[in-house]
């Protein structure tokens, strides 16, 4: 197919990485290659330190690193930040640039969780993991600087899924409580049955073919699209999405998860949560690797202004 991408981004697409996960081994030993290694200078000097937090129960510890401004005054907001990856690749390093930024420019505790990958650890490991690094911060609020009523939870893609369902994990299980959820290009319905998912097949970076080998590693062969799967795995399959924090949630247009982010945003915002939604025309998963992009820029000033309002208020 064609597409109409934004202008300013067709002369970097043959640039751009065309990967497919079934080669997850070898993305994951390349993917600083190909992804790009770190390149945001943060304007004010910025801590950054690696602990291992403890997994949870029978499972080993979670690798976490913890970001944030060097120079505080009093305690600051805190995000458990998720990479993305399909679930299967990503880490610590590849989400550094986004979690930096978020420690200098917002003025928050970061921990960037690497959580544990399919297929070698499906559903629920990674979860999990995610969520017990929730919980050690909370528990931990004081010693970290953290403010603990201004504790959110991000990330994009896989990771915009994952935060998706720690926030109802977090809501279900009656904590830690959330102060705001921001689900970037979220990863979010197993189902695969969107207008959008069903269109894009050969669109960069993220088309069909990744989002079912993706779905298939995490749930697990032949378990996609079937009866049972938990909404904890697939947040688009939780019937209740009241009493969730506030939300955030982007999308790009040529994107095949492009009409489940859409779906999820209007029904957290029918169930009465504050949300909202930026949908970005010209843009397919991933352009946001295209920096010199006015649409690019763009979109991280909208991200940015978000996060500084959802996280800048102390609580009382």
């Amino acid at each position: 197919m064609t597409y109409a991408y934004d202008p300013e981004l067709v002369p970097w697409i043959s640039m751009i990485p065309q990967i497919s996960i079934s080669e997850y081994e070898q993305i994951r030993r390349d993917e600083l290659e190909l992804f790009g290694r770190p390149q945001y200078v943060p304007p004010i000097p910025v801590d950054i330190r690696d602990v291992h937090v403890p997994g949870p129960h029978g499972a080993p510890d979670v690798p976490v690193r913890i970001l944030a401004p060097a120079d505080r005054d009093g305690d600051l907001p805190g995000m458990v930040h998720i990479h993305a990856g399909g679930f299967v690749i990503g880490s610590i390093d590849t989400s550094q640039d986004e979690a930096t930024l978020i420690a200098a420019e917002v003025g928050a505790v970061v921990l960037s969780v690497g959580y544990r990958l399919a297929p070698e650890h499906p559903f629920p490991a990674g979860l999990d993991d995610c969520y017990a690094v929730l919980t050690w911060a909370a528990a931990h609020a004081a010693e970290l600087g953290i403010d603990p009523g201004r504790l959110a939870v991000g990330g994009d893609s896989a990771g915009g899924g994952l935060s998706a369902a720690v926030a109802l994990m977090a809501r279900d299980r009656g904590g830690p409580a959330l102060c705001f959820q921001l689900l970037g290009i979220p990863e979010l319905d197993d189902r695969l049955d969107t207008p959008s998912m069903r269109a894009f097949t050969d669109t960069p970076i993220w088309h069909r073919a990744n989002a079912e080998l993706s779905w298939d590693y995490y749930l697990g062969d032949g378990v996609r699209g079937t009866d049972g799967v938990s909404p904890y795995a697939a947040p688009a399959r939780a019937e209740d999405l009241s009493g969730l924090p506030p939300a955030f949630v982007t999308t790009c247009e040529f994107d095949p998860l492009r009409d489940e982010g859409i779906a999820y945003a209007q029904r957290l915002i029918q169930a009465g949560v504050p949300t909202e939604l930026h949908h970005y025309p010209g843009t397919f998963h991933g352009s946001t690797m295209i920096r010199e992009a006015a649409i690019t820029r763009h979109m991280h000033t909208n991200r940015l202004n978000v996060l500084q309002r959802a996280l800048g208020r102390a609580s009382t």
